[in-house]
């Protein structure tokens, strides 16, 4: 592994010292047995089979991105591209296979080719273009999640069946993308330590210029090594996509940070030269076991990112302090290293399992809470509409006697599969799910009703899954009254723009089809520009500050939510209420706020604390077996200046 890339120059004179050196030349691996040793003692639930085969499946994409980025790194540069070239090339195998007739085997050639091309692109701005690495990974991060929103419209693309079984389980319980990681990382430790590229890449990343003096050809090896990175982009692309039966145009955000903490905390060093990808499964393996067990001991989200950002800080610190007791980097394993390679993993695998084995003790025969246990994943928690369904539950749930975990997906359909897959391996009484999207959250549901746990959809449904209750305001009929509010104040004429949700989620959909449907009613109103601005206040702002320079004659405004429309209001200035009308949606504190003071004009409210507090009711309910209404629908209501003062939300 990349911690065993480096080996002590002097040998230990005594068994301290041995242990001593034994865990600073495997830091990463130690801080993963401890981090086991710990959770099995604070969690009851986190040694079980199924949680740890849910770790193995939470890791699978990161540790294929991060094999892929351990060869770029391994040579000295960076790989700022590989979310978007995976979410990429999952985009293009859905859309050939399902819209256009492609053979399913064409398509994954297709889908390879294009990672490959990403990279070769990356790889000759870098070698021939004489682009910084960052600088050109950075581009092309950019072009492929907009080429990934062009191709599929920003909708997500259901996945081709045949391909979406790498999502499954062999037998029932060995799930299929452990087993590509697996073979992903053989492949990845086969070309760094058995190939000449390999060799290479160590050559490259340990002094560039004598490589180049030794005869090596540098600039071809970096279109090799950036093409093999845009390889295993798009097996992880693919392979999340399996997982949530969908392409996503916005899979896989963020997930090249991930990459590179994993790479650097299984002991590479972003100079170049060193790594390995044992080294890079470690520390893709330790990401998965903190957030899964900080999800299992219901940390707060936000301090979920802390505790991640504290770790990557202190592996690097672990990995200084390791070179500077007496190591020396070693490129690629010799065979004389390898017994002791084996001795160390061996003995590793002892300790833990015999500690592990006495923490479990711990939890034997211990009382279970007498009160019921639920689980509610939101798709977000930067957003007021959803901090106040997290509130209206939280409220209820302390009423009845109930403990609520919340989690937060940060509008990512992969990382709220994993936390619905942790739920699940809990053995909650019951779950509540916010989706991040509506299809992508099928599996994840599919495999809490085989668990017997009943689940509640709340402001959004899950498609091609059952769930006991659908708790939700209807979006499509907000947006029509949404229409109709700024249709009547304008008088059926005049020109609007639509500020859109964040391309690929339903809400985003489902609101601009409802916009859609009002203003057909209304032929004198012209929508003169609809642009995304992500549910997000300062991309509000952002976008309508830009349309303005195109539109300076527009005379209302339709916002996705109150977020956009108050960042709306900012770039309108002194014409916010009084030339220009805009209308929002949610009915957020600071959108009532924002309609008490009269620059917004109107916001179609959803009573987000009424959502929360009835999805927790009927999942309390449902885990004890009484009836609930399938479809239980809290009202909308278009709130103004002469009503919002009775508004409770």
């Amino acid at each position: 592994m990349a911690t065993d890339t480096l080996k002590s120059t002097t040998g230990a004179s005594g068994a301290p010292g041995g242990l001593r050196r034994l865990l600073l030349d495997n830091g990463a691996l130690t801080a993963l047995i401890v981090l086991v040793i710990a959770l099995s003692a604070l969690s009851g639930d986190f040694l079980t089979t199924d949680n740890l085969l849910n770790i193995g499946v939470q890791a699978a994409v990161t540790a294929i991105l991060a094999f892929g980025v351990t060869f770029v790194i391994v040579a000295a540069g960076i790989d700022l591209s590989v979310g978007s070239v995976a979410a990429l090339s999952a985009t293009v195998l859905a859309w050939s296979a399902t819209q256009h007739g492609v053979p399913v085997a064409l398509a994954v050639v297709l889908a390879v080719a294009t990672g490959v091309a990403a990279g070769l692109v990356n790889g000759f701005l870098i070698a021939y273009g004489k682009l910084p690495p960052f600088i050109a990974t950075l581009a092309m991060l950019s072009v492929g999640r907009g080429l990934s929103l062009v191709i599929s419209g920003g909708v997500p693309i259901p996945f081709p069946d045949s391909v979406s079984h790498l999502g499954d389980t062999l037998g029932d319980w060995l799930p299929v993308p452990v087993l590509v990681m697996i073979v992903m990382g053989l492949l990845a430790a086969f070309v760094l330590g058995r190939t000449y590229i390999g060799r290479s890449m160590y050559a490259i990343g340990g002094n560039e210029e004598a490589a180049r003096l030794s005869g090596l050809r540098v600039k071809k090896q970096k279109l090799a090594i950036y093409a093999l990175s845009g390889v295993f982009a798009a097996v992880a692309g693919i392979v999340l996509a399996s997982r949530l039966s969908s392409a996503q145009p916005q899979a896989a955000d963020g997930y090249e940070l991930d990459a590179i903490a994993a790479v650097v905390i299984g002991g590479a060093s972003l100079a170049g030269g060193t790594g390995k990808a044992s080294g890079t499964l470690v520390g893709a393996l330790i990401l998965a076991v903190l957030r899964n067990g900080l999800n299992l001991l219901n940390v707060s989200a936000f301090w979920q990112q802390v505790v991640i950002g504290v770790v990557i800080a202190l592996a690097v610190l672990l990995d200084t302090v390791r070179r500077k007791a007496g190591a020396t980097p070693v490129t690629s394993g010799g065979g004389g290293n390898k017994g002791k390679q084996a001795a160390t993993y061996g003995l590793a695998a002892v300790v833990t399992v015999a500690i592990v084995g006495a923490t479990s003790f711990l939890h034997n025969g211990s009382s279970a809470s007498a009160n019921p246990k639920v689980g509610l994943s939101l798709s977000t928690l930067n957003n007021p509409f959803f901090v106040g369904v997290r509130s209206g539950a939280q409220a209820e749930a302390k009423k009845l006697g109930v403990d609520l975990t919340v989690t937060d997906a940060q509008n990512d359909a992969s990382q709220q599969a994993n936390q619905l897959q942790n739920f699940t391996s809990s053995s909650l009484d019951a779950i509540i799910v916010n989706p991040v999207d509506s299809d992508a959250a099928s599996n994840s549901v599919k495999a809490a009703d085989k668990a017997k746990i009943p689940v509640i959809a709340v402001d959004r449904g899950v498609n091609k899954a059952a769930v006991d209750a659908l708790v939700a305001s209807d979006n499509i009929a907000g947006g029509e009254q949404a229409a109709k509010t700024i249709a009547e104040k304008l008088g059926g004429k005049g020109k609007i723009v639509i500020l859109q949700g964040q391309a690929g989620t339903s809400a985003a959909r489902e609101r601009a089809q409802g916009f859609a449907n009002g203003l057909k009613a209304y032929p004198g109103i012209k929508v003169v520009a609809q642009q995304p601005a992500d549910f997000d206040r300062t991309k509000g702002l952002d976008v309508m500050s830009n349309l303005l320079q195109a539109h300076p004659d527009v005379q209302g405004v339709i916002a996705a939510n109150d977020e956009m429309a108050l960042g709306a209001i900012k770039a309108l200035g002194s014409k916010a209420g009084t030339s220009v009308p805009v209308v929002g949606f949610d009915g957020t504190p600071d959108g009532l706020n924002a309609v008490k003071a009269g620059t917004l004009y109107a916001s179609v409210a959803q009573q987000p604390t009424q959502l929360g507090r009835i999805a927790v009711d009927n999942a309390l309910k449902a885990s004890q077996g009484k009836k609930v209404e399938q479809t239980v629908k809290v009202p909308v209501k278009v709130v103004t200046k002469d009503n919002v003062a009775g508004f409770t939300g």
